[in-house]
């Protein structure tokens, strides 16, 4: 679009189906190049991602032409595709429906970079779901507790 000229940053989190735990270590950094692949390739730029092995955070910026919901189902089919064709899982690997979109200003791109980056000792004090519902809170969305994510409570 000529003359428009926009910074958005957006962090997203999404689950695997049923919370599995099923994206192993090992393979943490080939679904990072992948993930960072379909991004690239739809013109937006990756700042930080972080994959759990029943979750991922991204922190992206987007342009304005963009829908998130087409750019998150591009993200989870491509990679949802790549783990099955690489075989990770004995059965179909599938992300979960839906996905959380927050908003940042430029100012705050260097703590979110550094949260996503340190997920693992971040989740050693707190559990995927208490994040999760703690972005909800802080960014003021309303929700209701049927919708959100499988859960699964230790």
């Amino acid at each position: 679009m000529a003359n428009t000229l926009s910074q958005i940053y957006i962090q997203l989190v999404f689950a695997t189906q049923g919370r599995q735990s099923l994206i192993p270590k090992s393979n943490r950094e080939f679904l990072h190049k992948f993930i960072s692949g379909i991004i690239s390739k739809r013109g937006q730029k990756l700042l930080s991602i972080f994959c759990m092995p029943d979750h991922i955070h991204l922190l992206v910026s987007i342009d304005p032409n963009i829908a998130i919901s087409d750019f998150v189902r591009d993200i989870k089919s491509g990679s949802s595709k790549f783990i099955n064709d690489s075989h990770w899982t004995q059965h179909k690997f599938n992300w979960q429906a839906g996905y959380g979109a927050f908003s940042y200003s430029k100012s705050q791109i260097d703590q979110v970079v550094k949260y996503i980056l340190n997920q693992e000792e971040h989740h050693q004090k707190k559990s995927f779901k208490d994040e999760y519902l703690d972005l909800l809170k802080k960014f003021e969305i309303d929700y209701d507790e049927k919708y959100l994510y499988e859960f699964l409570d230790s």
